[in-house]
């Protein structure tokens, strides 16, 4: 038997495995995203802004609910032209009968003031979250679980070795 063949046939093997490693991982997300109802169930704190309830690094469970959402209630919410989202507590509600709609306000436990400023840079005028910017409400969180992504986040260098190192242990380690 050629060796040279059995050789080709074990790191084809790997990276088989490899692909079912990063497809399952993806498909856990997606099952997820339909189960919370949410396109982002996880989500990593990255400010101090909601301190003391929450800190930079914890990871948080969320999940969208079919129901109006309350004042206290900590929410992750996305505005257009905004790369980060923002992990908030709602403050206010205000329900538009006319375009049955609620619209939130929000502001960061830490923070003096409430999010208008924030919902004026991305919009001149504007007051109120809608409904459809709120990607989930906090349902769960893990403490200090994120840090990871963080510094990976700040250290794309950290990134590419510990993403570049689990690829290869898939591809090197034989079963």
């Amino acid at each position: 038997m050629n060796p040279f063949a059995v050789g080709y046939r074990q790191t084809l093997l790997q990276f088989l495995n490899l692909l079912l490693i990063v497809s399952s991982a993806l498909s856990i997300w997606k099952g997820l995203s339909v189960f919370t109802n949410t396109e982002s169930p996880i989500v990593v704190v990255l400010t101090e802004s909601m301190e003391p309830a929450f800190s930079r690094g914890d990871l948080l469970f969320l999940h969208k609910p079919d129901r109006p959402l309350n004042v206290g209630e900590i929410i992750v919410y996305k505005l257009d032209g905004k790369e980060i989202p923002i992990v908030h507590r709602i403050t206010r509600t205000h329900y538009d009968a006319d375009a049955k709609e609620q619209f939130v306000l929000t502001k960061g436990d830490n923070n003096q003031a409430d999010d208008r400023g924030i919902f004026n840079e991305v919009k001149r005028g504007k007051l109120w979250l809608k409904q459809e910017e709120v990607v989930g409400v906090v349902s769960g969180y893990a403490p200090k679980a994120g840090y990871v992504t963080i510094l990976m986040n700040d250290n794309p260098k950290l990134k590419i070795v510990l993403l570049g190192g689990l690829a290869l242990f898939a591809l090197l380690t034989r079963e």
